[in-house]
């Protein structure tokens, strides 16, 4: 405007955004061409970003999948609430890692996926949706059920417990053995639930050492079973360790040598 206020052209202020366009064109390709399935979506929690890999995975193109609710319309009903509970935190700034849900792929099929959801925001910080990284955990998960039918339907007593001691494997035989069924076990202290006064210490002991890598064989001990009967058992306690080396617990294989 002149000095008395009268509309004479336009100003126009130019940003260079060159540099900001090439970078995020890097990031579209770096995340597209990953080796891990992708995607993105935004605060309606609609799909906007399907790179190649989970595009492979579970077998929808983009077009099939942009703009889509990632909730209502590829999630089973039954972790619906649990995966839209994920993406609400993450869109508050809470981000989860190493979630666990299944997806059906276009084809029917179920795959287990392992979830990292990461909060996704604009240059200013504001929060636009969330970025979700996943992993193909369906044949570790098979061999997880295989591994747990062997030790379920093995010939020897079998326990396990998580690294605070408390039972979170209790095979047949062990039931057969001691007379407590899977819920009577499972959650609860190993010693000091069902170890003998006598044996506490030195039980924890043998644990403690698996629990720190020095495994232990041919140990006595004995048991109290349900029914007041005591037997004496020999332990084989040994470290059990998740995918990535880390100790999460100690398995115990038992042989009933009462009789002996």
């Amino acid at each position: 405007r002149d000095e008395h206020g009268k509309v004479i052209g336009v100003v126009g202020i130019g940003q260079d955004i060159t540099a900001r366009l090439a970078q995020e064109r890097e990031y579209s390709k770096l995340i597209d061409t990953a080796n891990a399935p992708i995607f993105g979506v935004d605060t309606d929690c609609r799909v906007n970003v399907w790179n190649q890999c989970a595009r492979k995975l579970v077998g929808y193109t983009m077009d099939e999948v942009i703009g889509k609710n990632l909730v209502q319309e590829f999630i089973t009903k039954e972790y619906k609430s649990a995966v839209k509970s994920v993406l609400d935190k993450a869109m508050r700034g809470k981000e989860t890692a190493n979630f666990e849900f299944p997806l059906i792929t276009k084809n029917g099929i179920r795959i287990e996926v392992l979830l990292n959801a990461t909060t996704r925001r604009d240059e200013q910080g504001n929060v636009i949706g969330v970025v979700g990284i996943g992993q193909d955990i369906t044949g570790r998960i098979a061999q997880e059920r295989e591994y747990s039918k062997l030790i379920d339907t093995a010939n020897a007593p079998i326990f396990g417990v998580d690294i605070d001691g408390r039972v979170n494997v209790w095979n047949q035989c062990a039931m057969r053995l001691v007379g407590y069924n899977t819920h009577e076990v499972m959650g609860h202290s190993l010693v000091k639930e069902f170890i003998t006064d006598d044996y506490q210490v030195s039980v924890q002991t043998v644990l403690d050492r698996a629990l720190s890598g020095e495994e232990t064989a041919n140990f006595e001990f004995p048991l109290m079973t349900k029914a007041g009967a005591r037997i004496e058992i020999l332990l084989n306690a040994t470290t059990r360790r998740d995918e990535h080396g880390k100790v999460i617990g100690v398995v115990g294989i038992g042989q009933d040598i009462t009789a002996r």
